[in-house]
């Protein structure tokens, strides 16, 4: 028995009638008449009562329409499954975002426009540092990650850029500088700079040091945060000051100021990155959504959308 089979004879079951259930399936009479009668050989049973005008099912002829339907429709609904698998339309993408990513609007942007576009595909958000996102994404534990990720990181990663904003000093509400909107970054030679473990992420940790070097001083290292998040309450508890992204500034917490800074600013990126041979059709489908998202933005704290080299 195939599946052509059951497809003729719920043509003829639901016709009673082989020559309009020949033109519905677009073969002669003939034809349909010997794979029905094929059918009935093979099960050792008649399945339809000749009558002078059309036919009328037998009661095995009637269970056997209840089963055709149900094995024709689950195998369209099998055929329906794989294409939309195959398209990226069903499935999962385990999401990390780190370096306090999410707080930049574009990400946000990103992860509503492709739970509309793609409602069946379950995301499951990872939050963490930029190195332990990167680590897991090389071991195949995470699909793809909003990051900020240095050079090193991108051995065998598609880095697709999606913001590149300027960074801000934080500083205790209280500082002799509190009232201003902007500061050299000299002006803050003599305090202590709140970073986090360059472990974490070189990247943001070397660009910090580089910028105060260019503005004619080494910083003066004070304690040190887990992550970026934490960095603002100690800034606010006058454990010393930070240079943060400008997306920060959505952290609005009661004893800090952020400042501008004046001159040379320095700037971090933030890049959606998964493995380069990754194959996933979901994936593919949120590089697509962040591509357009970003290129249809300007993003409140960046530039929107600018190609990364390093993409494929």
């Amino acid at each position: 028995m195939e599946l052509r089979h059951l497809r003729y004879f719920v043509a003829v079951a639901e016709e009673l009638n082989f020559t309009r259930a020949a033109e519905r399936l677009g073969i002669g009479q003939p034809p349909l008449s010997l794979q029905i009668r094929q059918l009935e050989e093979e099960l050792g049973t008649q399945l339809f009562r000749r009558k002078a005008r059309g036919v009328e099912l037998t009661p095995a002829g009637k269970l056997l329409l209840e089963e055709a339907r149900i094995i024709l429709r689950q195998v369209e609904q099998a055929e329906t499954g794989v294409r939309r698998r195959a398209r990226g339309e069903t499935g999962r993408v385990i999401l990390g975002s780190g370096g306090a990513t999410y707080f930049h609007p574009l990400i946000p942007a990103i992860i509503r426009e492709f739970s509309v576009r793609y409602p069946d595909v379950v995301l499951h958000p990872q939050a963490s540092s930029t190195a332990l996102l990167m680590a897991r994404l090389h071991a195949g534990q995470i699909d793809a990650a909003f990051v900020r990720p240095s050079v090193d990181d991108s051995e065998g990663l598609a880095l697709h850029l999606l913001v590149d904003e300027p960074m801000v000093m934080v500083v205790p509400k209280h500082h002799p500088l509190g009232t201003k909107s902007s500061a050299p970054l000299r002006s803050f030679t003599n305090e202590p700079f709140i970073l986090y473990a360059r472990e974490l992420n070189p990247d943001y940790h070397d660009r910090v040091i580089a910028a105060c070097r260019d503005a004619g001083f080494e910083p003066r290292l004070g304690p040190q945060a887990p992550q970026i998040l934490p960095v603002i309450p100690m800034v606010a508890a006058g454990l010393g000051v930070s240079i943060v992204p400008e997306s920060t500034r959505q952290i609005r917490l009661d004893g800090v100021v952020y400042l501008e800074i004046e001159g040379k600013v320095p700037r971090s990126r933030i890049s959606l990155a998964h493995r380069r041979d990754d194959r996933s059709a979901p994936v593919r489908n949120l590089v697509a959504i962040a591509r357009r998202v970003a290129g249809g933005r300007t993003g409140a704290a960046g530039e929107g959308w600018r190609g990364d080299p390093r993409a494929p």
